[in-house]
C-alpha cells in the first residue's frame, strides 16, 4: 500500500510539488516550460506551478514550444494532469512582463506566488516547495521587506508556528559537493564579527539532521573551513580559528558528531579531499559558492534547511540578460525538482519509521 500523509487522506505519490513563478521577466517561466517538456525523459515528479497561465503561454510561443497549459483551482488535481499539461494555479500579473527587463510592477505577483505555493506545502496539498529565481532589487521596489527568499520563507513558516525557532540554513548541493555558507548575504568585513560558537553549533546540527533525515546519510561526516588563509596558521594570520571555530568543533566532536576542522579552504575542495566528508560548512558566501559553481555550475541546487518543509531552488539568478534569447538551461531546475522529491520521500520515510504516519 502507498504511504499517506498524517491525515491519511491522500497517497504521497499523488501529491505534486509546488513550483513558484519567480520573476516573470527572467528565465523562470522558460526553464519551467523546458523542464515540463522533459518530464518523461527525465522522470520528473509531478509539479504544479503558481504563475500567470497567460504569461506562460506567451513565453511558450516565443520559445516555439508546444506546451499544453491547464489552469487548476485545486493543487491536488495537478498530479493527474501532469502527463498531458502543465498544471497552473493562477497568479495574475499586473501587466504583461517584458522579457529581460526588470520591473517592480509585477513584484506583488511574484511575492504572491511564493506565499501561495508555500501555503500549499504547509497545508500538505503539495509535497515540497521549489522556487524559481527572483530579483531582490526588483522586489525591494515593490515593498519586499526581507533580505531574500530564504528569510521570507522562514517568516512564512513562523506565521504557522510562532513558537517555533527557525534558523534557515542555505545548502548548495550537487552530486560532487554539498556545502553550507555559515554567513550569507553580508559584507566580507562583517563576517569575523558575525562568527560565533552558537552560530556554528546550530548550523552544524541542522546540517547533520538534514544529511541524516533528508539525504539518507546515517553517519554524516562534516568538514569545517577556517576563515583565514591557512586556517589562521596557529594565530599568525588570524585568531578566529583558535578562539571560535576550533573550540566549537571540539565541543561538537565531544557530542559524538563526525566533524573535522578548521581546514584551510584552498585544499578542501579537490577530488581526493571530497572523499573524506559528506558536506562542508564554509565561513562565508564566496568561500562556499565558488567551489560548487566551478564543479556543477548548471546542476547545483540551492536547498533551505531548518524549515518545517522541503525547499529547493535552482542555483542561479533571473538571468535577465539571456531571457530574451530563449537559451536558458533548465538543468538546475530539473535537479531542484528531482532533489525536492527525493528529500520529501526520505523525510516521509523517516517520519513513517518513527510512527508518525497512520496506517491507510
Amino acid at each position: 500500500m502507498p504511504e499517506r500523509h498524517a491525515a491519511g487522506a491522500r497517497p504521497l505519490a499523488l501529491t505534486p510539488l509546488a513550483l513558484t513563478m519567480g520573476d516573470p521577466a527572467g528565465i523562470g517561466l522558460e526553464i519551467a516550460l523546458k523542464a515540463w517538456a522533459q518530464r518523461t525523459a527525465r522522470g520528473l515528479p509531478p509539479f504544479v506551478m503558481f504563475a500567470d497561465p497567460d504569461a506562460l503561454a506567451q513565453r511558450a510561443r516565443l520559445l516555439g514550444l508546444d506546451a499544453a497549459i491547464e489552469t487548476v483551482a485545486c493543487v491536488q488535481t495537478g498530479a493527474s494532469l501532469f502527463h498531458k499539461a502543465l498544471p497552473v494555479v493562477r497568479v495574475r500579473l499586473a501587466a504583461t512582463a517584458k522579457v529581460g527587463l526588470a520591473s517592480a510592477v509585477n513584484g506583488p505577483a511574484t511575492i504572491a506566488s511564493i506565499e501561495q505555493a508555500t501555503e500549499a506545502v504547509i497545508k500538505g496539498e503539495a509535497r515540497a516547495l521549489v522556487t524559481n529565481p527572483i530579483a531582490k532589487s526588483v522586489l525591494y521596489e515593490a515593498g519586499f521587506g526581507h533580505p531574500g527568499h530564504t528569510e521570507f520563507l522562514a517568516v512564512l513558516a513562523a506565521r504557522r508556528d510562532p513558537a517555533r525557532h527557525i534558523l534557515p540554513v542555505m545548502l548548495l548541493a550537487s552530486a560532487e559537493l554539498k556545502v553550507v555558507p555559515l554567513t550569507i548575504h553580508i559584507p566580507l568585513r562583517a563576517v569575523p564579527g558575525t562568527l560565533s560558537k552558537a552560530l556554528i553549533f546550530e548550523t552544524v546540527r541542522i546540517l547533520w539532521q538534514a544529511l541524516n533525515r533528508d539525504f539518507g546519510i546515517r553517519q554524516p561526516r562534516i568538514a569545517v573551513t577556517g576563515l583565514n588563509p591557512h586556517a589562521g596558521e596557529n594565530g599568525a594570520m588570524g585568531s578566529e580559528e583558535r578562539d571560535v571555530i576550533g573550540p566549537a568543533i571540539a565541543e561538537l566532536q565531544a557530542e559524538g558528531l563526525a566533524i573535522t576542522g578548521p581546514h584551510p579552504a584552498d585544499t578542501l575542495f579537490h577530488a581526493n579531499a571530497r572523499k573524506t566528508y559528506d558536506a562542508v560548512v564554509a565561513m562565508y558566501h564566496d568561500q562556499a559558492l565558488i567551489p560548487i559553481k566551478t564543479l556543477a555550475f548548471d546542476r547545483g541546487v540551492n536547498v533551505t534547511l531548518g524549515l518545517p518543509f522541503v525547499r529547493t531552488s535552482p542555483d542561479h539568478g533571473t538571468a535577465f540578460d539571456i531571457a530574451p534569447k530563449g537559451v536558458a538551461n533548465p538543468e538546475s531546475l530539473i535537479e531542484a525538482l528531482l532533489m525536492a522529491a527525493s528529500m520529501a520521500a526520505q523525510r516521509e520515510q523517516a517520519a513513517h519509521c518513527a510512527g508518525q504516519f497512520r496506517a491507510p
